[in-house]
């Protein structure tokens, strides 16, 4: 129903009420200012199915005589899925306009890339909760320190000069993000051991506390050691009383909006100026992200912030 349509569910019952009360057809049309033949489908469809009758129907044809041949589909999908190829390149193979091959795409579920694993090809499950809390993703980033002075994006590579990353070593940016909301939250850390990551979950879960997810059902994370064999991140998970998540095996895809968040976290914040020390740098984390929360605008999210979400929740 487009919003201009003169007739609601509620006013096309009216509608009935009125020719079920002595209304003839035409008054009870001029009534509602439409026309005689719309009152009277209406009508007919209160007369043979009740309230029912009067919700709407889909506009999908029940048949559709030029829609891409069944075969045709078949060998699509099969292009797509083995050679990861796009609309233009199976279109040409095969023959079919890339509008079509486009249509066959999509009604499948598989017109972006990113949706497909790459290596057998078959469509990844992408997770979509309902609820705050509902599920937690965590991972960490290895980001090399900057020296004092600034590093090669300030001095620039000069030869002869040892290795700076090698030098100052590396610093491990553990990140959570919730799955619903995308509110996230970072730490800076100079390791990745399991008892450093169970007191950033332990921290994590009281800062989404304060922002009213007071609930943590489960915790998706990479098969890393810190992770999957740490005795403290697994007895922070039965205090939160959270189940633990495991991904598959080299499938980082699957632990996608951490890392996606990993992604944002570099080009937004780490590399987004000069730094002349790592200290400074770090100085500038807890402001980047309450940005993200509250200002940045998220493409999942209809081009809102991550906090809107808690409001309706």
């Amino acid at each position: 129903m487009h919003r201009n349509a003169p007739l609601t569910p509620e006013g096309r019952m009216r509608l009935c009420h009125r020719i079920q009360s002595g209304w003839s057809i035409t008054a009870a049309a001029e009534s509602m200012n439409i026309s005689r033949q719309t009152a009277s489908k209406w009508w007919g469809r209160f007369v043979r199915e009740g309230d029912c009758g009067l919700v709407d129907r889909s506009s999908r044809p029940s048949h559709s005589p030029n829609r891409t041949p069944t075969g045709i589909e078949a060998r699509i999908l099969r292009l797509r899925a083995e050679r990861k190829l796009g609309p233009a390149r199976i279109g040409g193979i095969l023959g079919v306009p890339a509008s079509s091959v486009h249509r066959v795409l999509v009604r499948a579920g598989v017109n972006r890339l990113r949706w497909l694993d790459r290596p057998t090809g078959r469509p990844v499950r992408r997770i979509h909760t309902t609820r705050c809390g509902e599920l937690i993703h965590i991972d960490v980033k290895k980001l090399a320190r900057i020296p004092d002075g600034g590093g090669h994006r300030m001095l620039g590579d000069v030869a002869g000069r040892p290795n700076q990353r090698a030098r100052a070593g590396y610093t491990h940016i553990h990140s959570a993000i919730d799955d619903h909301t995308r509110l996230a939250y970072s730490e800076i850390h100079p390791d990745e051991t399991g008892a450093t990551c169970a007191g950033f979950l332990e921290r994590a879960a009281g800062f989404f506390a304060t922002c009213g997810i007071t609930r943590t059902q489960r915790v998706m994370t990479d098969n890393a050691f810190c992770y999957r064999l740490s005795h403290d991140f697994q007895a922070v998970m039965a205090r939160l009383g959270a189940r633990h998540v495991l991904i598959r095996p080299h499938c980082p895809w699957q632990n996608g909006k951490v890392e996606r968040l990993n992604r944002t976290l570099l080009r937004e914040w780490a590399y987004s100026q000069v730094f002349t020390s790592n200290a400074q740098r770090a100085d500038l984390l807890p402001e980047w992200l309450t940005y993200y929360n509250t200002i940045r605008r998220h493409s999942a999210l209809g081009g809102k912030a991550p906090i809107s979400r808690l409001s309706t929740t």
